[in-house]
């Protein structure tokens, strides 16, 4: 049984420890931490209402502040930092955990606050300083990245001698009733949707406009989507990890209404990252929409449908083409009856504990930093069909 911090309690954070308090026999305590110490109790009360027994503590932290995370860690003490705060603050709570000795884990790689650029050369620059230490950092234990890595993996072990294509698909045909709202961080969710798309083929990478190419999707139990190819972070670790491939390309789903939206919020400048002048000081028009858009959490209790969210794939088995889809269906209802959070949340944070899970009990070890396709994704998959989020594959997949 091993003592974990969990640094972060926004949605994501919250599943975290919701699941992390069903697992007392891996976690036998959890401290939850955050820059808002209230967010961190309100997240208690859920968990020690469903588990009254479950040892849990909260605390303050700036995941900014080096010393500060350091010394929580000290004091804490945990066999494993589980980091679902802001990308912007990976590379510091890394910093806290080469100092004092700690394995790492997050669900999305490191982006600078001033440019909206996220990519993995920032944290891989880590990958001697934890080799050294005997430490272990595990990046992108998420869904996408994440889950959509693993489930390449597992593909790659089990159904394909050579893997030639493939199409990460992130369908969301939740409905929260709000003309405008974001499932998750608003600042991080139109920054990145906001950026050129991108895609790997033939050992380079294609630039595209923003949501420029799109096209419908059937996705099973959703029905007919339209997706638009994005750039998403997987793409840069699976094109280097996985060996014969010739395309890697992310779709994302999204509604005209959103859209329309965020094509009026670009227009008039409210997607914009850099400061402007406002009444004698400096404000970022983004994060100030941020603050007024509803915030992700609120978001569970009026979330109805469900999400789909796979990997079609197809290269060569036994000598013959093959095409394999497999995915995962999660409905926004019963997320929020298990954990007081949407599907989105809880395709994040399930397999970020799982993830904290499989290190803890050895299943996954090693000093230096991994990407999740890098290690053996059956205990991982394994876990998935009974923690919550369980996988269907179509070995025979037609489209």
């Amino acid at each position: 049984m091993s003592r974990v911090l969990l640094i972060g309690a926004g949605g994501v954070g919250g599943v975290v420890a919701h699941k992390i308090s069903q697992a007392p026999e891996t976690f036998s305590s959890l401290v939850l931490a955050s820059r808002t110490k209230s967010k961190c109790d309100v997240i208690k009360a859920q968990i020690l209402k469903r588990r009254p027994g479950y040892k849990m503590e909260t605390a303050q932290v700036d995941a900014d502040n080096v010393p500060m995370l350091v010394n929580l860690i000290k004091e804490v003490q945990p066999k494993l930092v589980i980091n679902t705060a802001l990308p912007y603050q990976d590379l510091t709570i890394m910093d806290a955990c080469l100092e004092t000795g700690v394995d790492y884990l997050d669900t999305a790689n490191y982006e600078p606050p001033d440019t909206a650029k996220f990519e993995y050369k920032w944290q891989w620059a880590y990958q001697e300083r934890f080799k050294a230490k005997g430490l272990m950092a595990l990046l992108g234990c998420g869904f996408d990245p994440g889950v959509t890595n693993i489930f390449c993996a597992h593909a790659m072990k089990n159904h394909f001698d050579e893997i030639h294509n493939v199409d990460i698909i992130d369908c969301n045909a939740g409905n929260h009733g709000h003309p405008f709202a974001t499932n998750f961080n608003p600042e991080i969710n139109i920054r990145e949707v906001t950026a050129k798309g991108k895609y790997w083929e033939n050992g380079q990478w294609v630039e595209t406009e923003p949501m420029a190419i799109h096209k419908p999707f059937n996705a099973p139990e959703l029905g007919e989507m339209e997706i638009y190819l994005m750039y998403h972070e997987e793409l840069e670790s699976l094109s280097k990890n996985l060996k014969g491939l010739k395309r890697i390309r992310f779709w994302m789903s999204f509604s005209q209404n959103y859209l329309n939206h965020l094509k009026v919020l670009q227009n008039v400048g409210m997607t914009r990252i850099d400061p402007i002048e406002f009444q004698g000081q400096k404000i970022i028009p983004l994060q100030f929409l941020k603050a007024l858009l509803p915030d992700p959490a609120s978001l569970g209790p009026r979330t109805k449908g469900k999400t789909n969210i796979g990997c079609v794939i197809d290269g060569i088995k036994g000598g013959k083409p093959k095409k394999y889809y497999v995915y995962n269906v999660c409905d926004h209802e019963e997320a929020y009856k298990e954990t007081d959070n949407q599907a989105i949340s809880y395709t994040t944070g399930v397999p970020a504990f799982i993830g904290a899970m499989m290190m803890l009990q050895g299943k996954w070890k090693g000093a230096g930093v991994f990407n999740v396709e890098q290690l053996d994704p059956d205990p991982f998959m394994a876990e998935l069909l009974v923690r919550g989020l369980p996988w269907i594959e179509d070995v025979e997949y037609e489209t």
